[in-house]
């Protein structure tokens, strides 16, 4: 029988750098659904999420000699899957304003800053799936730029820090982005509401 793997990330991305097929095996299952979950956020589509995600462990597995251990390896996996996310949807839209290192004026006065405020509990009025169709569906009016840093730090929970390197942008520019972000999904989904009332998504 085959002793069972190390539950830890260092030592599995050793043995794999060693040539131990069975720890990358290890990772992947580590990390495919958290991939995959990151990737449909940003694609907004499950066929490309599947792409993408295939994509990502192959290219790891061809780099892995150039992964020295600077970051975490997750993190390291995170910002392929990224660029490859972003990639889908330059040729999806034969896009020319999908890459994070464009120029960006961050300055917050030319967001507009419609507070939403709707009578009632949404929540009272939909039922949770609804709710999450209509927030997904506002997540996915994001530019991508916003769409991959909300992803990061809202829904996969990275630190800012994290953030950043996993998009090679300055934390700075990480916390404007995600404040523009947030502040995008609330007009959305003011903009759907329309209501008089607690504001359950303050938290956005």
């Amino acid at each position: 029988m085959t002793a069972p793997y190390s539950s830890d990330e260092t030592a599995l991305v050793s043995q794999a750098r060693a040539g131990d097929p069975g720890a990358f095996t290890e990772l992947v299952h580590r990390y495919d659904g958290k991939i995959f979950r990151l990737a449909r956020h940003i694609t907004q589509s499950p066929e490309d999420a599947e792409d993408v995600l295939q994509e990502t462990f192959l290219k790891a597995y061809e780099h892995l000699g150039d992964f020295h251990g600077d970051s975490k390896f997750y993190t390291w996996l995170v910002r392929i899957a990224v660029n490859q996310s972003l990639m889908k949807l330059r040729k999806r839209r034969g896009d020319r304003a999908v890459s994070l290192d464009q120029a960006l004026d961050t300055g917050e006065d030319t967001v507009t800053r419609e507070i939403a405020v709707w009578e009632g509990n949404p929540e009272q009025k939909y039922s949770q799936a609804e709710i999450r169709e209509i927030l997904a569906k506002a997540v996915e009016s994001l530019p991508p730029i916003f769409r991959a840093v909300f992803a990061l730090r809202d829904i996969e929970e990275l630190s800012t820090e994290e953030t950043a390197a996993v998009l090679n942008l300055s934390v700075p520019a990480v916390k404007s982005r995600l404040l523009r972000a947030r502040l995008r999904l609330r007009e959305k989904l003011t903009r759907h509401f329309r209501r008089k009332g607690e504001d359950v998504f303050a938290h956005l």
